[in-house]
């Protein structure tokens, strides 16, 4: 078992404060820290940690972040051969203010992950026979995301699309291209052109993305729970309470969870628990990557809950 991810690899700079700050307001900061992010990186991070061997593709830039980022990739047991080194340009830089209530805000600014071509998508071609899942977001750009898409189904290998950042719309031949998409309420809104705010505004909106050619989709609702709607069956399972400290990269805690679980020979059913029981436990820890459960957390987790 293999998951490869192609996508985005950040520095975050992220800031603790009591509230997030209206426009124009300066507002004095508790707490700063510096930390690996970007969404592929951070789904990368949750697949190792959970414990499927992860690959992942992207790019970093030359400065000195660099090699902070790879090797703490290298740290949580990702392999970063795949990743190459932009000379033009700088890393990605995230920055991130998180309030006292978990909520964020985030400003991405994509430096290396804006070169992601044809090269990235030699480097994952050649991945792909051993490979059984590619996960994908939209830190990277569009149409390469729709060329990855496109040789991972040749592969066939499952191609798991986090469309996220949200954006208007996506192109009507990527759908067709993705075997599982999961979007949070914000995104699938973006996705279909209406409010996504409950489980059924969620099945609808599911419903309209399947239409579009997406076999299955999933759609996150925070601490309201999750919606999954596939050929042949519509589902709801519930969020886990905990206490959340910072829902930053809980949305990639909750793909790493999920391709883990698929590729352990699981239902979608109970990937979609394991990706749950991922985010929120992503949830009640400060940061990204740091905040990723291991496999001895999550399987007590689950096992607390009576749902292993």
């Amino acid at each position: 078992m293999t998951i490869i991810v192609f996508g985005s690899i950040n520095i975050d700079l992220a800031a603790k404060t009591p509230r997030l700050p209206q426009p124009g307001e300066t507002i004095i900061g508790s707490n700063f820290l510096t930390a690996g992010g970007g969404k592929g990186a951070n789904q990368a991070v949750a697949a190792s940690r959970i414990g499927t061997f992860t690959h992942i593709v992207g790019r970093v830039g030359n400065d000195k972040f660099a090699e902070e980022l790879l090797t703490n990739l290298q740290s949580y047991g990702v392999n970063t051969e795949n990743v190459l080194i932009d000379k033009t340009t700088h890393s990605g830089v995230a920055i991130i203010a998180v309030d006292d209530s978990g909520q964020n805000n985030i400003i991405v600014i994509p430096g290396a992950n804006n070169n992601v071509g044809a090269a990235d998508i030699e480097c994952l071609k050649k991945l792909l026979p051993q490979s059984t899942s590619l996960l994908l977001q939209l830190e990277i750009p569009l149409e390469v995301v729709r060329k990855a898409a496109r040789v991972g189904r040749e592969a066939g290998v499952r191609v798991i699309l986090d469309p996220a950042p949200a954006v208007g719309d996506l192109p009507i031949e990527l759908y067709p291209l993705i075997d599982i998409i999961t979007p949070n309420e914000v995104e699938a809104g973006q996705l279909v052109g209406f409010a996504v705010n409950d489980t059924e505004t969620a099945m609808a909106a599911a419903k309209q993305l399947q239409e579009r050619g997406v076999e299955n989709v999933i759609v996150k609702l925070g601490d309201r729970g999750v919606v999954a709607v596939t050929a042949d069956e519509s589902f709801f399972v519930p969020a886990f309470a905990v206490e959340a400290i910072d829902t930053v990269a809980a949305g990639d805690a909750f793909n790493g969870g999920l391709a883990c679980a698929l590729d352990g020979g699981r239902s979608l059913r109970e990937a979609v628990v394991w990706g749950a029981a991922a985010g929120a436990l992503c949830a009640t820890k400060a940061g990204a990557q740091a905040a990723m459960p291991d496999r001895a957390t999550f399987d007590r987790f689950l096992q607390n809950r009576l749902i292993a």
